[in-house]
């Protein structure tokens, strides 16, 4: 069971944290670029909806988190401890700041037809800060420290 509960929270993962990171990261050049093209508010929208809805569907990832914790006996370790605050910031980050932001930006580009550059480099500093947050997680989810698997 322990294994079946692991390659689900590593698909989960996968499939909709994977999206939601590549998604952001282009949302802020394709608001800049969405004035120059035709259908570069379809664009901007479309990356706006990838980001909403996976960021839903990536609730999974730390509920299969933790029943797999619990299955392998670790949920006391301070590594998985540790994964479990910085996905919880990294959630409230991508809540609070990036899609917010990104909602913001998109309604600015369709009522005005362009945005601050200013709006968009805040927007780049947030979805980094999100990127980094998960990036630290998958590292501790590979090493964890003082792992018994001798990797």
């Amino acid at each position: 069971m322990t294994k079946f509960l692991l390659a689900l929270h590593v698909l989960a993962a996968i499939v909709a944290v994977g999206p939601v990171t590549v998604a952001a990261s282009m949302f802020p050049p394709a608001v800049r670029r969405a004035h120059e093209e035709a259908t570069g508010v379809g664009t901007v929208r479309l990356l706006h909806r990838i980001c909403r809805a996976y960021a839903a569907v990536g609730i999974a990832v730390p509920v299969l988190g933790v029943a797999t914790g619990a299955a392998m006996g670790v949920l006391g370790d301070a590594w998985l401890t540790a994964s479990m605050a910085l996905t919880a910031a990294a959630a409230g980050v991508l809540a609070a700041f990036v899609l917010p932001r990104q909602g913001e930006l998109l309604e600015e580009l369709t009522g005005q037809g362009s945005v601050e550059r200013r709006g968009t480099v805040q927007l780049a500093m947030f979805t980094g800060v999100f990127n980094l947050l998960w990036a630290t997680v998958t590292v501790l989810m590979i090493v964890r420290p003082g792992s018994t698997t001798g990797a």
